[in-house]
């Protein structure tokens, strides 16, 4: 048995990574592999003695239920990263045993980035931006470990903000909320189910990206500057008020935004213990009470039942006018698409999709791909005489927001603590907003231009290529708004 975790999750090219790894063998070894148009091996070290450790408890005394609060403080490795490797997300596999067993371990390949006994981690440049990249790919870490439940292969240990999470009260600078390490094993899942497609086609496509993490956009204040185009992929569910802060300023001087993602900045994080773990105020479990209200880590609520800043401001859209669907992640769910609106729009340039100002019936953008879910946002919204969604404004969504596509959420189930199968589930929401929940896709502009495509499975059909309009929409989005200064244009 072989487990381990990232000391951080992100290195500078020429310096070194620090891991963690408990195994009941005497020595292992570690192989590395990058992600791109496919999983490349890179190299291997070691051999490493091998130490066992144990998962520390959890303070509610369960047996084999282990803590998610604390760090898990075992044996601690490095390995030197080579100064010419290119930037990227990058895949340690721990194999167990001496030289002999692990030569009867194969390689890797595109099937096995998924899995236990490995962890990933960002390679970035000694210079950024060095390779000509405009475009910036942040891996969302922090929403990556909010849901890791550090299990294994044989156990199940249900150590997460989801599963038996650890509360503490606040005071004395010590903010309240539910605690959690970043220094726990768990396995790759997210990564290989939204990262590794998309990588994988934006290598295929030709388009220069750098990586960072959650940590390193609210670490440093001037990490964006050198680049056009910051990328939000998937779920990126936790944010700290220093990242948005962070993305907030970069758009104002001009910089860009596409957030190809969903349920996006819904809790805000707390980084302490010298950013290795961090603190949210959220509606999970406290005792047996759940929900746990109120949640006071809410970005959208006023306070002080919450942060008092909606996260569409920034994004344009929010979980509170969108849903998930509910059942085995990431199950199925309709594949009607989005209504096109706009056609004549520039991100759809290319694509031959209407919106029925023709007289003929709107177009549907991925229709018979399960494009929208299993997270989507949505805008508050009214229709004009023509039937056209356009956004109101009345949740804080910048009224610049050009709706481009829509997709009602319908049937809906609204108590969104007990799911219901076939119905989309909703969160709740200020009762100012009474109109219907709808997936949505836009774009504004505030100083720099933010695209959003309002569904955590976006990168999913492009990266797949279920459908070319998903795919030549991405393509005009990431072309346009990593462009030099001055060629982006009106949104």
């Amino acid at each position: 048995m072989i487990e381990g975790y990232m000391d951080r999750e992100s290195v500078i090219a020429g310096r070194r990574l620090g891991f963690h790894v408990s195994t009941d063998s005497g020595e292992f070894r570690v192989r590395f592999y990058r992600l791109g148009r496919h999983l490349s091996f890179m190299a291997e070290s070691g051999p490493y003695r091998g130490i066992s450790a144990a998962a520390p408890p959890h303070p509610d005394g369960t047996a084999d239920r282990a803590t998610p609060a604390v760090d898990w403080n075992w044996p601690a490795y490095r390995h030197a990263i080579p100064a010419d490797w290119p930037p990227g997300i990058y895949l340690a596999h721990f194999v167990e045993g001496p030289e002999s067993r692990a030569r009867d371990v194969p390689l890797l390949d595109d099937t096995g980035i998924e899995g236990f006994g490995r962890e990933f981690f960002v390679v970035r440049p000694q210079r950024p931006a060095a390779t000509g990249a405009r475009i910036l790919y942040k891996k969302s870490t922090y929403t990556r470990h909010a849901y890791n439940r550090a299990d294994r292969p044989d156990g199940r240990r249900a150590a997460s903000l989801y599963d038996n999470p650890v509360y503490q009260e606040g005071g004395h600078g010590r903010p309240r909320g539910h605690r959690l390490s970043l220094h726990r094993p768990g396995g790759v899942i997210d990564l290989a189910y939204w990262d590794a497609p998309f990588i994988a086609w934006l290598e295929r496509s030709g388009y220069q990206v750098e990586y960072c993490t959650d940590l390193d956009l609210h670490e440093e204040p001037g990490l964006l500057a050198p680049y056009r185009l910051l990328l939000s992929v998937g779920h990126d569910e936790y944010w700290s008020a220093a990242m948005r802060a962070h993305v907030a300023e970069f758009v104002r001087d001009g910089g860009n935004v596409a957030f190809l993602s969903a349920n996006t900045c819904w809790w805000r994080v707390h980084p302490v213990d010298g950013n290795s773990a961090f603190v949210s105020d959220t509606d999970h479990y406290v005792g047996e009470e759940y929900p746990h209200r109120p949640a006071t880590d809410l970005w959208w609520p006023a306070q002080p039942d919450g942060v008092g800043e909606p996260e569409n401001t920034l994004t344009g859209v929010s979980f509170r006018n969108g849903g998930m669907w509910p059942g085995e992640w990431p199950g199925d769910r309709p594949r009607d698409g989005y209504r096109v609106q706009h056609a004549d729009h520039w991100v759809y340039e290319g694509t031959g999709l209407r919106d029925g100002s023709d007289g003929g019936p709107a177009d549907a953008l991925g229709a018979g791909t399960p494009l929208i879910g299993y997270e989507c946002d949505g805008a508050a919204f009214s229709r004009d005489a023509d039937g056209m969604a356009y956004a109101t404004g009345a949740d804080g969504t910048p009224r610049s927001f050009l709706i481009l596509g829509i997709y009602l959420l319908d049937p809906v189930h609204h108590d969104f603590h007990h799911l219901k199968g076939g119905h989309w589930n909703c969160p709740e929401r200020e009762p100012a907003i009474s109109g219907p929940r709808a997936a949505t896709m836009g774009i504004h502009t505030a100083g720099g231009t933010v695209f959003t495509a309002g569904t955590t499975d976006w990168p999913v059909v492009c990266g797949r290529e279920l459908d070319p309009g998903v795919v030549r929409v991405t393509r005009n989005v990431l072309d346009r708004l990593s462009g030099p200064p001055g060629t982006t244009g009106d949104c």
